[in-house]
């Protein structure tokens, strides 16, 4: 039975938008917001209480806009910002909440911080916001770690410093394009929350959160005990694990489920509770 008191997402139907397909206005090829706004009186008619759209932040686009460089900012291919707060209000219009995708396990390569990160020092506040970290071996020629990428491969990519030499590792648990930020340290922290309230003055009506369990990492000097296996495990697309064998490997993740998450979501949804929500 509807409980007008409970909150309007714990029994919404929620329609997932992928804006880059969903609706072409410009005739580029490329759907984008104006085509996304096109297609609400359709979402209506559907019933659908909610719309939930896919990244269409500044991307250079190596993992389907999930790799973003500015979570401020719309990319060209898709609007403007103005075309976001325009899509809110015309949904809104019409009774339909707006949910867009956040990211916060990792930003892009390309993202200021990172660019600031490869031109800073080792033990630098830049490179803090990221896993950076010496490599293990003679001359640091072997990762901090053994983890892997759960697109394959080591989970650790390595720069070249200023002087034209190899330095540090920097921890990716996804693309090498995709490195994964610092929840340990406030600057990320406030970030984020500086992205929320961002959305929140232009009318959002929520998030979901990519990676939700990846934000916090164990020590990042471990190595994990077969790290093909939890790769194996992590990924059901590849199938052929015995049960028993991956249900152990999944109870014991160092990159997924540690402590920590819960304090960051707790904290946003202080923040959301300090909007009015209609």
């Amino acid at each position: 039975m509807f409980d007008s008191t409970s909150p309007w997402w714990s029994d919404a139907v929620i329609y997932q938008v992928y804006p880059r397909s969903f609706r072409d206005s410009n005739s580029d090829g490329i759907g984008d917001l104006q085509g996304v706004i096109a297609g609400l009186p359709y979402l209506s008619a559907l019933g659908v209480d909610a719309i939930w759209l896919s990244p269409f932040f500044k991307t250079p686009n190596k993992d389907g806009g999930y790799d973003v460089s500015d979570p401020r900012d719309v990319d060209s291919m898709y609007g403007t910002v103005a075309d976001a707060q325009a899509l809110i209000g015309q949904a809104h219009e019409l009774g339909i909440k707006v949910i867009f995708d956040i990211v916060p396990n990792h930003f892009s390569s390309e993202h200021v911080w990172f660019k600031e990160a490869l031109s800073s020092e080792p033990g630098s506040l830049e490179r803090a916001r990221f896993h950076f970290a010496e490599g293990k071996g003679e001359g640091g020629n072997t990762p901090p770690n053994n983890w892997e990428s759960l697109f394959n491969g080591p989970a650790w990519s390595r720069v070249f410093e200023k002087d034209g030499k190899p330095g540090q590792w920097y921890l990716h648990l996804f693309d090498s394009s995709q490195p994964d930020l610092n929840w340990e340290n406030t600057e990320v922290r406030e970030d984020f929350e500086k992205t929320i309230r961002f959305w929140l003055d232009k009318g959002l009506d929520g998030f979901r959160i990519d990676v939700a369990h990846g934000m916090f990492k164990s020590d990042i000097t471990q190595d994990h005990r077969d790290p093909k296996a939890l790769t194996r495990a992590l990924r059901v697309d590849l199938g052929g694990m015995d049960l028993e064998v991956r249900k152990a490997l999944l109870s014991d993740i160092p990159f997924f489920g540690q402590p920590g998450s819960h304090d960051i979501y707790r904290a946003w949804r202080k923040i959301f509770d300090s909007y009015e929500q209609p």
